[in-house]
């Protein structure tokens, strides 16, 4: 039961303990008590009773935002604290919510901020062996089957070459991946150059058409911010190939007044009522990282539509 409840059905019980003394007690208007006597009284106890019940209304109002604003409640939607508002405790107890939500969001950025950080560093270092140890590797296996492959008979040959292909794949794969872990071409060529390269490296047995563009002329941005708007743009895409079932698909930077919009969209199944895995949750901590705003909703092409928003910095404008 609510405190709202607890407390109008006990100063009900007061107050009908309180009509029942005075009908039928001794002090009484008369006795036996006349019709017209206990409908003024019942009349004035129902009245009561509204009366109680709107003032426990208004004053336990408060508490039933609190409590919505703490149901609601999620450190990856920052949203507007619940205003303070009552007396007393109860204004104690909003104002104590808000900095404890404060204090969490703090707290939850600068461990994000630590564990995407780290996550980036072993990408980077995990591409750097890639490219150093095992494609080295693998170049000389290449270069040691063309050798052993032109010294050695045709039916042999045929052989060796099949190999020597099916390596000088794998290389390449390796090569992809080591790419996608460490975008040397955000780096080296800047983020529109990063962007179009990603959407050059689906394959194109996925079946998935994609079209990249750039709108206006974008701000000078941060290392920080290229890097969140690239993992997004590369975690979009990667959940449209997995999940969407999508043929068509867009991706649009932008320059708006408030500074940096990117549009991951397509034409597939849409979100559903499915809930947001780790792949989107991670895309809200990289946005929170850099004060940017990340919302889903459907897609003008009857899909999903991803929307990071990027403020620019003082410095940037």
């Amino acid at each position: 039961m609510s405190l709202f409840w607890r407390i109008f059905l006990l100063n009900a019980v007061v107050l009908l303990i309180a009509s029942a003394l005075v009908l039928l007690g001794p002090i009484t208007i008369s006795t036996p008590v006349l019709l017209t006597e206990a409908l003024i009284m019942s009349g004035g106890l129902a009245a009561m009773l509204v009366a109680n019940a709107a003032l426990l209304r208004v004053g336990l109002a408060p508490l039933q935002r609190l409590t919505r604003a703490m149901i609601t409640t999620d450190l990856l939607r920052p949203a507007q604290r619940p205003a303070v508002t009552g007396d007393g405790e109860i204004a104690d107890l909003i104002r104590t919510f808000n900095a404890m939500l404060d204090r969490l969001e703090t707290e939850r950025a600068a461990s994000s901020a630590r564990a995407l950080s780290a996550q980036e560093a072993e990408r980077r270092r995990i591409a750097q062996e890639l490219h150093d140890e095992v494609g080295q590797t693998l170049t000389a296996v290449l270069l040691e089957l063309k050798r052993v492959a032109d010294q050695a008979p045709p039916p042999v040959r045929e052989e060796l070459l099949h190999v020597q292909e099916s390596t000088r794949g794998s290389l390449d794969e390796i090569r992809r991946i080591a790419r996608r872990l460490r975008p040397g071409v955000l780096e080296e060529l800047g983020l529109t150059s990063a962007l179009k390269s990603l959407a050059r490296e689906i394959p194109s047995s996925a079946g998935l058409s994609i079209r990249t563009r750039v709108e206006g002329e974008l701000p000078p941005l941060g290392e920080e911010a290229e890097l969140v708007l690239y993992r997004v743009a590369q975690e979009g895409i990667t959940n449209t190939l997995r999940h969407a079932d999508a043929s068509r698909m867009e991706l649009v930077l932008r320059r708006e007044p408030f500074g940096v919009e990117l549009l991951i969209r397509d034409d597939g199944r849409g979100l559903g009522n499915a809930p947001e895995g780790a792949g989107i949750r991670g895309m809200r901590e990289r946005a929170l990282l850099i004060g940017a705003q990340l919302s889903l909703g459907r897609s003008p092409m009857g899909g999903t539509e991803v929307r990071l928003r990027v403020p620019l910095r003082e410095g940037e404008r």
